[in-house]
């Protein structure tokens, strides 16, 4: 066989293969959010996906991440600590390698000495300072939990909202390609009684005017929808366009029992940020003990097991080694007599700090009342609005039939026509609107209550 062809084969084979290869990778490295978000999304699916993707939920994981290491290096610090310590130490006059063990004991001297020891470390007592950092660390590692879990509690709030934004959105646009689509067919009519001189031609370019409205109004509705769309997929953690479309139908939400004194004691027994704002009170008092125990005494078991070597020894007796072992243990005592004031200082600055921060629980209490009475209020006045747009919206519907009606035999104007269309497309608006805040309030409700707004 021909080796130029077994050449081109072998090179087709291997570019086959690269492609493959190559087309493998690529769907291996396709970012995930190009794989799930597409075709018909319902909330709840969206809020899943947000929760898996969003970044800032994944920066508040990373941080209870961190807490709860620092946690266990709190707890760390209560156990032995085991070390190998080395060091290099130049004596004057010269230096007896190891102690004497019995009077006129032979002994290596010289003025170097290295020394290599395995050290145990054990804390007996700190003042208490030791068990109020774990403890400090324990609250603060509650307090990132509860933290994460108010974070995902915001986000699903936000994508909560903006899912109701895009389908009052959606409908909306709707409701003015019909509303644009009814004055076309008006149009058409206004033009044939033109013709036939039953009409002025000024009725034909108010209807003009009035349809290049609806349409630039229909322009601004729909942009307004591209930027609620961009920002739906910035809280689902998706840097590209994705092709998917809301699944849900814009519905009443139910109406809330509840009062409003039973609603904010719900919110302030399970809010996560009242609960980690508790835990990081508590901690801060928690570092408040650690730092008053400045002032106590600290002691340390300490055992260590090494040897030591003599470089260059001035005085070296026949068959002593110029390297020996050495074990020892012992009990160390720190009084602190003057540091400056620096201990004094500490515990003032952690006092402030644990001022400033019952300061903060006191005003996350009371926004608290004010983030419930508020949602409440919002939905209470949205549920009303409900009522009253839909009842304009179908008499406003009712009116614009009669007017056009009229205006076919002759017995309305043009100008009637046009202000009952208007005023349906404005009942309309106000009506889908209303809508929307019900819903939003809603959730802004379980939001404000601490519940998952799902």
């Amino acid at each position: 066989m021909n080796p130029k062809r077994i050449t081109l084969a072998l090179a087709l084979v291997l570019n086959v293969l690269a492609l493959l290869c190559v087309g493998t990778a690529t769907a291996a490295e396709m970012p995930e959010d190009a794989r799930l978000i597409s075709g018909p999304q319902t909330l709840r699916q969206l809020q899943a996906f947000a929760l898996k993707h969003n970044p800032e939920v994944s920066a508040s994981t990373f941080d209870r991440q961190a807490a709860e290491a620092r946690s266990k290096g709190a707890h760390g610090a209560r156990l032995p600590r085991l070390s190998i310590e080395s060091g290099y130490n130049r004596y004057d006059p010269d230096l007896r390698l190891t102690a004497a063990r019995f009077n006129g004991e032979l002994g290596v001297f010289g003025d170097n000495i290295l020394t290599n020891d395995l050290v145990l470390r054990l804390p007996l007592f700190t003042g208490g300072r030791l068990v109020a950092e774990v403890r400090a660390a324990e609250l603060l590692e509650a307090s990132a939990g509860q933290r994460l879990v108010r974070s995902r509690g915001d986000l699903v709030f936000n994508v909560s909202s903006l899912y109701f934004s895009m389908l009052a959105q959606q409908r909306l646009i709707a409701s003015l390609a019909l509303s644009a689509e009814a004055l076309t067919s008006h149009l058409a009519q206004v033009q044939a009684l033109i013709a036939g001189r039953k009409a002025a031609a000024v009725d034909s370019l108010r209807s003009e005017v009035k349809l290049a409205d609806i349409g630039q109004r229909l322009l601004r509705e729909q942009n307004i929808l591209a930027i609620q769309r961009q920002s739906l997929l910035n809280l689902l953690g998706v840097s590209a366009a994705a092709d998917f479309v809301l699944a849900d139908e814009l519905e009443p939400p139910k109406a809330e029992e509840a009062s409003i004194d039973a609603l904010v004691e719900t919110a302030l027994q399970q809010r996560p940020d009242i609960v980690a704002a508790r835990h990081e009170l508590n901690a801060q008092a928690a570092r408040l003990d650690a730092a008053r125990s400045g002032h106590w005494p600290t002691v340390n078991l300490i055992a260590a097991v090494g040897n030591r070597t003599m470089n260059d020894p001035v005085q070296q007796p026949k068959g002593l080694s110029s390297n020996d072992h050495v074990s020892r243990v012992g009990v160390t005592l720190e009084i602190p007599l003057f540091e400056g004031g620096r201990t004094a200082a500490r515990i003032d600055e952690e006092r402030a700090k644990l001022n400033a921060q019952r300061e903060r629980v006191e005003k996350l209490l009371l926004q608290v009342r004010l983030d419930v009475t508020s949602a409440r209020a919002n939905l209470a006045s949205a549920q009303v609005r409900l009522k009253s747009t839909e009842k304009a919206a179908e008499l406003a519907a009712k009116v614009t039939a009669i007017e056009r009606e009229k205006y076919a035999l002759g017995r309305g104007t043009q100008l009637d026509v046009l202000d009952a269309q208007s005023a349906l497309i404005d009942a309309d608006a106000n009506h889908i609107r209303a809508l929307a805040d019900a819903n939003i309030s809603k959730v802004q409700l379980l939001w404000a209550k601490g519940e998952t707004a799902q």
